[in-house]
């Protein structure tokens, strides 16, 4: 039982690779929603054929190409028609248009603004206002466009005396003001409600977004 386990597992093994070789999948990180999807049922196909005790290393050869020649030939579909390769791999998204947010799409592709600020960090941008364009890609990652004034020579370049930085504190996120930030960033809710009201702004309940860096003016962003 178990060198028949083996065999099949085996089998699997090489004959997944084999086609994922033919097919030209990319890296994990790079794949769309499409063949992730369709990497999991390959997967599940070889699983299912390996414990079903009526199965047989020819149902998983069988399964597998099956499956296989259907990916290949909808990949050979979506090289040659752009219309059904945004149905089946969709489209980037602009999040962020001109540095400003664009709810719409990101409501549309179920990105809430924690998730974008994880995203930024992971591109090296702390700051909101410090983004020109955005753009949510396919496989879930996202591309930045700097700002021009947040995109210039280092310090280094010019041979100068570089200042401490201090990361950018989310104060209102989603119309709510985030009290523990507030205090971190040395600063109270009446000075929150001044800033707010000379930026022509009454209630925090009117703001997606607001950023204070220590030494710096309050960033806010609105729906």
């Amino acid at each position: 039982m178990f060198l028949d386990i083996f065999l099949e597992l085996l089998g699997g093994y090489i004959l997944l690779f084999v086609v994922v070789k033919l097919l030209g999948k990319t890296q994990i990180s790079q794949i769309s929603p499409f063949d992730f999807v369709s990497a999991l049922v390959m997967g599940e196909l070889v699983g299912s054929a390996i414990y079903d005790p009526e199965a047989g290393f020819g149902m998983i050869v069988t399964g597998v190409l099956i499956w296989g020649a259907l990916i290949y030939l909808t990949e050979l579909l979506t090289q040659k028609s752009r219309k059904l390769r945004f149905k089946l791999e969709g489209r980037p998204s602009m999040i962020i248009n001109k540095g400003r947010l664009d709810w719409r799409e990101m409501k549309r592709n179920h990105l809430d603004l924690d998730q974008l600020l994880q995203l930024l960090r992971s591109k090296d941008v702390f700051s909101l206002k410090d983004v020109e364009y955005a753009i949510l890609e396919n496989n879930g990652s996202v591309s930045v466009l700097r700002k021009a004034e947040a995109d210039q020579a280092t310090c280094r370049d010019l041979d100068l005396q570089g200042i401490e930085r201090v990361l950018p504190y989310t104060v209102i996120s989603d119309g709510v003001v985030l009290q523990d930030n507030l205090q971190n960033a040395g600063v109270n809710e009446e000075w929150l409600q001044n800033k707010l009201k000379k930026q022509g702004h009454d209630r925090p309940e009117e703001i997606s977004y607001a950023e204070y860096t220590p030494g710096d003016d309050l960033y806010i962003q609105t729906y």
